[in-house]
């Protein structure tokens, strides 16, 4: 399986309901770097896994969906803990929906898989992987 990755940021606030989060039921923010991962088993005609470029640039265009807002204002997520897994599904899907619109150009209809990564702090992140 050959993959490639690029990477972006977001900023988000947002809060949790349920004793399991403790202290981060009150709004708090946090700081994600986000790892796109791009999966094929062969490579395209031009023998790469996506464009770098474009993957990099669709990949900005969803964080900024996300970038710098209360998620808990947001009506996407309304009722909804915002978890790091949920939003690396969000963020997962919402590339996915740009392959198939051909914002990746052609060539990305052979990807296989997309995996995100949000990496909270240098000790722990988050990923959800989905097929294509």
């Amino acid at each position: 399986m050959f993959s490639v990755t690029v990477r972006d940021h977001i900023m988000i606030a947002h809060s949790f309901r349920g004793e399991v989060f403790g202290p981060a039921q009150r709004l708090h923010g946090a700081t994600f770097l986000v790892d796109a991962t791009f999966r094929r088993e062969q490579l395209d005609d031009d023998n790469i896994v996506v464009d770098i470029g474009l993957a990099t640039q669709e990949l900005g265009a969803v964080v900024s969906e996300l970038n710098y807002r209360n998620l808990d204002n947001e009506p996407d997520f309304a009722g909804i803990n915002t978890s790091t897994e949920f939003l690396a599904k969000v963020i997962a899907d919402r590339l996915a929906e740009r392959i198939d619109k051909g914002a990746l150009g052609e060539g990305a209809r052979g990807i296989a898989a997309i995996g995100v990564t949000l990496h909270e702090s240098h000790v722990a992140w988050a990923s959800y992987e989905r097929a294509l």
